[in-house]
C-alpha cells in the first residue's frame, strides 16, 4: 500500500457566488494505514448532488459546512482494501460517505453493505440510494398522489426528478415534468413515461404549463425555485402538497433576486388554496429505506423504473461537473467514475 498515493480533492475556498475551478484543489498524500477498528476503503464511485454546493458556504444549515482545506463531502461506492471491522471483509463493496478521494479510513458508521445482485453497484449512489430515496420518501409522505391527480416535477431527467415522476406514474397520477433542452424532454416522455415534459428554455413557460395541467395542479415536487416556482404557483389547486426538496435555482446566488417581492403573493396563495408547502431532509425518513430499497428494487426488475446515469472518469474531473451540473448540465444521475469497477471483471 505504500506504493500508492491517495489523490483528494479539497475545497480551496468558499465560493462566491457560482463555484470556480479555482475554489478546488487537488492534492496528493499517501494512503492511510486502517488501525484497530478501521477500514481502509478504495472509491470506486463518487456521486455528484446539488446539496454539495450549500456545503462550500459557512453560514448555518441543515448540516455543517465543508471546512476550507478540508476534503469535498461526498456519497461514495467503495471496495474494502483492507479491513479490521469483523463485518467488513477484503474485497466488500459499500455505500460510504468517503469524500472526493481515492482512499479514505472507515470506523464502520453510516456504512452499508452493496449487493451486487440488485444491479450496477452504481445504482446506490442513484436510483436505489440518497436520490431515489429522496424522491420516494418526498413523494409518498409528504406528496400523497392520488390516482387521477396531476403531478409536476421539475429537472425531470435528473437523479430525483425522473424518478419522483416514475412513481407518481406507478399511483396512476398524470405527469408533467420540465427539464432543460429538446432531447432531455423527449427521453423523460419516451424513456421514462411522463405524459408531457416541457422545455423550461422556450418561451413562455407559464402558458405552456396552463396549458399542459388544464385541471390544475395538485402535486408540486420542488426541485428548482426561480422562473419554474412561478410558473407553478398560479396553477395550484386548492389543498396541493409542495414537497419542497431544493431550489437549484438559487444556489449560486450572492444576493436577492431583483424584482417585486414575492413573498406576499406566495403567502397569499398557501392560506386562500390551503396549500401544503414542506421541506424536508431525506434523512427525516431514514427509518423507512430498508422498505424503499425492497419496493423501488421490485419496480426496477420489472420494468416500471429505469434510470440513466451521467458517469464522468476521472476524480480530476469533478470540480468540472459539479459547476456543470449545477448549470443542468447533467443528463441524468451524475456519477464520477474514481477507480476501476470489480464487478466489471467477474
Amino acid at each position: 500500500m505504500t506504493a500508492e498515493r491517495n489523490r483528494q480533492v479539497l475545497l480551496a475556498s468558499r465560493p462566491q457566488g457560482e463555484p470556480t475551478p479555482d475554489d478546488f484543489r487537488l492534492v496528493e498524500s499517501g494512503v492511510p494505514e486502517p488501525g484497530p477498528g478501521q477500514m481502509l476503503l478504495r472509491t470506486v464511485y463518487l456521486s455528484l448532488d446539488p446539496y454539495m454546493r450549500g456545503r462550500m458556504n459557512a453560514g448555518p444549515s441543515y448540516a455543517p459546512p465543508v471546512e476550507v482545506g478540508a476534503v469535498m463531502e461526498g456519497g461514495t461506492v467503495c471496495e474494502v482494501v483492507a479491513s479490521n471491522l469483523p463485518d467488513y471483509g477484503r474485497g466488500d463493496l459499500v455505500l460510504a460517505n468517503a469524500g472526493w478521494q481515492e482512499f479514505a479510513l472507515s470506523d464502520g458508521d453510516g456504512v452499508r453493505a452493496i449487493d451486487p445482485a440488485h444491479g450496477p453497484i452504481s445504482y446506490a449512489l442513484g436510483v436505489l440510494g440518497m436520490p431515489g430515496f429522496t424522491a420516494y420518501t418526498g413523494l409518498l409522505n409528504i406528496g400523497r398522489p392520488k390516482p387521477g391527480e396531476t403531478l409536476v416535477v421539475a429537472a425531470a431527467s435528473g437523479a430525483v426528478g425522473s424518478v419522483v415522476g416514475q412513481i407518481a406514474k406507478i399511483k396512476g397520477c398524470r405527469v408533467v415534468g420540465i427539464a432543460g433542452g429538446e432531447r432531455k424532454c423527449r427521453h423523460v416522455e419516451e424513456e421514462l413515461g411522463f405524459d408531457v415534459c416541457l422545455d423550461h428554455r422556450r418561451p413562455d413557460l407559464p402558458g405552456r404549463l396552463e396549458a399542459a395541467c388544464p385541471g390544475g395542479i395538485d402535486i408540486y415536487f420542488e426541485n428548482v425555485g426561480g422562473a419554474v416556482f412561478e410558473a407553478v404557483l398560479p396553477l395550484l389547486n386548492r389543498f396541493a402538497r409542495v414537497p419542497v426538496c431544493g431550489l437549484i435555482a438559487h444556489y449560486n446566488a450572492a444576493e436577492l433576486p431583483e424584482g417585486p417581492n414575492r413573498v406576499p403573493l406566495a403567502m397569499q396563495a398557501i392560506l386562500v388554496k390551503r396549500l401544503t408547502f414542506r421541506g424536508f431532509i431525506v434523512w427525516d425518513f431514514a427509518d423507512q429505506f430498508d422498505a424503499f430499497r425492497s419496493e423501488m428494487g421490485g419496480w426496477l426488475r420489472e420494468g416500471r423504473v429505469k434510470s440513466r446515469e451521467d458517469i464522468t472518469e476521472g476524480l480530476e474531473d469533478a470540480p468540472r461537473e459539479l459547476i456543470g451540473l449545477l448549470k443542468g448540465e447533467n443528463f441524468g444521475k451524475k456519477i464520477i467514475r474514481v477507480g476501476p469497477d470489480p464487478t466489471q471483471h467477474r
